[in-house]
């Protein structure tokens, strides 16, 4: 049987009901968003430990109803029935608990920025990159996420050099940060007359979206500058100086957002580069926590190969957990649930070892 920290389970079940109550009595709309938010992610942890304590009563009073001589035979056999069902389902309650009581990462409740760039591969890498740009955006729009598109550099014959944009939504990087990494896709580009397989890549990056108590930036740590917007034409491109680049010197993170209103890149770009600050600071935290990076889902290093996509025999495999799934084209259409629960679940178990190693 599992050892689950009753204190903890006690102070949770504490604090919901604080919570329940504090709701009830009608506070301001602000103060009711934050309880609520907080409410809704403390009710699936407080109802399976209810359930718990509740079974493991059950499991005392059939004990006890087995134990007592004089209690009434026919009960006594009832009681011997129940209880292995029972036993089981506490085991299986205990999994869930440990899994639910896990360390969370305090930045899963965020918003994403999402950033894609074409690598190695040229026209194809481009190509590529909004291949992955497009799944992600189908992906976001199944579960009810917000998409909004930052900056963006086309490609020569389609596809995007790079692009940036925002994924609005609850959840949002708690599913997608394990996306983070370089993505290879293997494929017969259109313009290859001799058939023949060529290798590109894309490099994916997934930050948590930062708030200002998150992450303070300073006026004299950054320098901005406005230019001419610049892109492949057309009405999407203003041709006056709107583009904004923010360049934060302590760092040396350079930022650019190029859409039609300057004050609005301003914005953006200010949201990026702090969301990239933000970045850096959970990297070093990270790092300083576990020497052994190699506990987790990857590292989370952008150099990182991570996944490979095969058109020609329509699989996609990703290395870091040793999963290959012949939906390539499902995948391509947004339909990547079950390669994310894959990466969220072996999270999970390496969280869980990590904690018996130190028990």
């Amino acid at each position: 049987m599992a050892t689950l920290p009753i204190d903890k389970m006690r102070e949770l079940e504490r604090r919901f009901d604080e919570i329940e109550a504090r709701m009830s009595a009608g506070p301001d709309s602000e103060t009711y968003v934050k309880l609520a938010s907080e409410y809704s992610e403390l009710e699936p942890v407080v109802k399976t430990i209810r359930t718990y304590n509740k079974a493991v009563n059950e499991v005392q009073d059939l004990a006890d109803i087995i134990a007592d001589k004089d209690s009434d035979a026919e009960m006594r056999e009832l009681a011997e029935m129940e209880l292995p069902e029972l036993k089981e389902q506490i085991e299986t309650l205990e999994s869930e608990m440990q899994i639910l009581l896990l360390p969370k990462d305090a930045a899963d409740s965020k918003n994403v920025i999402l950033e894609i760039r074409g690598g190695t591969g040229g026209s194809e890498a481009a190509l590529f990159a909004g291949d992955l740009f497009r799944m992600y955006e189908r992906y976001a729009s199944s579960q009810g996420w917000k998409v909004e598109i930052i900056s963006s550099s086309e490609g020569d014959v389609g596809g995007f050099k790079e692009i940036s944009a925002t994924i609005s939504g609850r959840g949002a990087f708690a599913r997608m940060k394990f996306e983070s990494g370089v993505h290879r896709v293997q494929r017969v580009p259109e313009t290859e007359s001799g058939g023949r397989i060529h290798t590109s890549a894309a490099t994916v990056a997934v930050l948590p979206e930062a708030e200002d108590v998150d992450i303070e930036v300073r006026n004299e740590d950054i320098r901005i500058d406005t230019m001419r917007a610049s892109g492949a034409g057309g009405q999407h491109v203003n041709t006056t100086d709107s583009a904004v680049r923010i360049t934060h010197l302590p760092s040396g993170i350079v930022v650019t957002s190029s859409e039609k209103s300057q004050h609005q890149n301003r914005a953006r770009a200010m949201q990026v580069l702090k969301a990239r600050l933000y970045d850096m600071e959970r990297q070093k935290a990270e790092e300083e926590r576990s020497a052994d990076r190699k506990s987790q889902v990857g590292s989370g290093d952008r150099s990182e190969r991570i996944r490979t996509y095969n058109f020609p025999q329509g699989r996609v495999t990703d290395h870091r957990i040793n999963l290959t799934l012949y939906k390539l084209d499902k995948m391509l259409v947004g339909e990547i649930d079950e390669m994310i629960d894959a990466l969220v679940s072996d999270h999970q178990a390496s969280q869980l070892a990590a904690l018996g190693q130190a028990s």
